[in-house]
Order: C-alpha cells, then sequence, then structure tokens
C-alpha cells in the first residue's frame, strides 16, 4: 500500500539522500531502493505537498533549495555498527589524512547516538580488528590518496615522483587524475599524463612524491569507468578451461578472479573452470603450477606447452642447486 511505513521509510531516505548531494537522479533514486520511475516521481511529489523545497530540472534531477536542511538525523544500532567495520577499513587501506580524517567523522557520528547505543558500539569496538598487511602507499608519499583525492574533486593537475618496474630511475611526470579505483589489494589513479599525451594507470605504493598545484584540467574527461573498460579492451584475452578436484577447487575463490574467472560448473568429482586470461603464458601458466598436480588443462593446448616448459626451467634450476653425489 502507499502508506505502509515501508513507503514512508522510503521518503525519509530520499529526504536525507537530497541532503547529501547537489543534485540526484531520480534514475539514482530508483535503483537505490529499486523500484520504479513512477513510483520515485510520486515519492517527490509527496514531499513536495509536506512542503519540502524540491528544485528540478528535465534531464538533471533534483536538489533542495539552497539554505534546507533536514535536523540532526539519529541513526540505528545496525547502522552504528557499520561505522566499525568502515573505521577499521579505513586504517588498513587508507593513507594517513584520510584515516585521521574519517575518525574525526566518526567521532561526531558517535556523539549523535543514544546512550544505550553508544555501550552497545563500545562493547564491541575493541574486539573488531584488522590484520596488518603491506602497505599499498610508500613510505615517502604517505598521503598520496588524500592529494589525489582533493585533485579529482577540484580539478587540478598534480605532479609526482613515480617509480615503474621497468625503469631504474623515476620520472617526474604531471598529470590530470580522473579517478580513484582499488583493485588487487592495490590503489590506483587514473589520469591523463603529460608526459606520455595519453591516460595511464599508476599505483599509489611507487608514487615517490606528490604535490597538488593550482593549474585546471586542460581537458575535459569522461567518467573512470570510460576508460577502465576502454583499457581492458586494449588486452586481448584467452579462453582458457581447466578441471580442478573438488576438495582443491574452494582453496581457489579468492585467486581466480585475479586470472580473469568467468564461470565455473561440477563435472563429476571435478570443477570445471572457465577463464579469459589476459597473461595465459607467465600469469596463468605460473599460478596453474600452484594446484596442478589436482587439476588438467582443457584448452588451449598452448597453456599445456607454457606449463611444461616452465616446469623443465624449474627442474634444471633445482638440479644445478643440488650437491654433487660422492662415491662411497
Amino acid at each position: 500500500m502507499d502508506d505502509s511505513p515501508k513507503r514512508f521509510d522510503r521518503i525519509v531516505a530520499i529526504l536525507i539522500q537530497l541532503q547529501s548531494k547537489k543534485i540526484v537522479k531520480a534514475q539514482e533514486l530508483a535503483g537505490r531502493f529499486e523500484v520504479s520511475l513512477r513510483t520515485i516521481y510520486r515519492d517527490i511529489r509527496t514531499l513536495e505537498a509536506s512542503g519540502v523545497p524540491i528544485y528540478s530540472e528535465a534531464g538533471m534531477g533534483y536538489s533542495l533549495m539552497d539554505g534546507y536542511r533536514l535536523p540532526p538525523v539519529m541513526f540505528t544500532r545496525e547502522e552504528a555498527s557499520s561505522f566499525i567495520a568502515a573505521e577499521k577499513l579505513m586504517q588498513k587501506f587508507a593513507d594517513p589524512e584520510l584515516s585521521k580524517n574519517y575518525a574525526s567523522a566518526a567521532y561526531k557520528l558517535k556523539a549523535v547516538l543514544k546512550s544505550t547505543d553508544k555501550d552497545w558500539i563500545s562493547g564491541i569496538e575493541s574486539n573488531v580488528l584488522m590484520q596488518p598487511a603491506v602497505g599499498p602507499f610508500n613510505e615517502k608519499a604517505p598521503n598520496a590518496l588524500a592529494v589525489l583525492f582533493k585533485c579529482v574533486a577540484e580539478k587540478t593537475q598534480a605532479v609526482l615522483c613515480y617509480q615503474t618496474l621497468e625503469a631504474e630511475q623515476p620520472v617526474t611526470r604531471t598529470i590530470e587524475p580522473v579517478g580513484i579505483f582499488h583493485d588487487h589489494n592495490n590503489w590506483y589513479t587514473l589520469a591523463y599524463c603529460h608526459l606520455r599525451s595519453d591516460y595511464r594507470q599508476f599505483r599509489t605504493d611507487r608514487i615517490l612524491e606528490i604535490r597538488q598545484t593550482d593549474i585546471p584540467f586542460t581537458l575535459t574527461h569522461q567518467p573512470l569507468e570510460t576508460y577502465l573498460n576502454n583499457e581492458q579492451e586494449k588486452y586481448p584475452t584467452t579462453r582458457v578451461r581447466i578441471l580442478v578436484d573438488k576438495k582443491i577447487a574452494k582453496h581457489l575463490d579468492y585467486e581466480k578472479k585475479f586470472h580473469g574467472f568467468v564461470s565455473q560448473q561440477a563435472a563429476g568429482d571435478f570443477i570445471e573452470m572457465t577463464f579469459l586470461s589476459q597473461n595465459v603464458q607467465n600469469g596463468f601458466a605460473r599460478w596453474y603450477l600452484m594446484f596442478g598436480d589436482h587439476a588438467r588443462v582443457l584448452e588451449p593446448e598452448s597453456l599445456k606447452t607454457d606449463i611444461l616448459q616452465l616446469m623443465e626451467k624449474m627442474a634444471a634450476s633445482i638440479a644445478a642447486g643440488l650437491p654433487e653425489a660422492t662415491e662411497i
């Protein structure tokens, strides 16, 4: 029914989202709440009828009139508990500056909780830990992520000292950061590089120094997703199919996604896995050796040859390192 508590909660949530962004599109709201555009239009009219000053523009979206603000919002206990998980993740995956800013924001969020919820949060906070790992930032530029965030938001260029794997010495690059993404346990920025006159990916742990400038972008860039899709299309993929013992297959769930995993299906005592690999000869073949004694390659034939060649090199290397036999 239209007057159900569920609809009331959705309308309040829409009002909160309108306050959180300058412009909110109807399609964005429909996707978040999993309802039709028609339902969103009706909810917006309900808010307008209640006296909420909403400004709409065809093709753009909705926004609240300047100066209108909601009173302080109370969080549920479940929402409050999500702050703990987010804070722990920030400590591990964000740079020091962003982590510090989030911690400050978290204190403000916790300040509006009810006393009973504060006690509940305190009771579990010390029992949620993130295991330490190799940081995704170079110690010489520990705040690289925070600088990149500012450049993306303010559309200003950055100058960085960057160390690639191929070069012996770092190179100074002037870039226009389009966006930031996390992949394979590392942070990257995709940016227009003035040195290469093209778009490039830069890994934050290889940034030795970074500085935001006052120089605005010289180009109008497309959304980040557009360039990431183009990057994937640059590198051809090879279809790979393997059979893996069921007892072993479950242990590959985490790593298989890094090798172009597409799908899998049961095949007797085995699991048939299909991949679209961008690096069959070195990447996939070397990964396969980790569990190859419990698997079989179905295709391509070239993968079998690559694996055998790697095994021969490994055998030769091991034999070369063995002590010479002594006569008795």
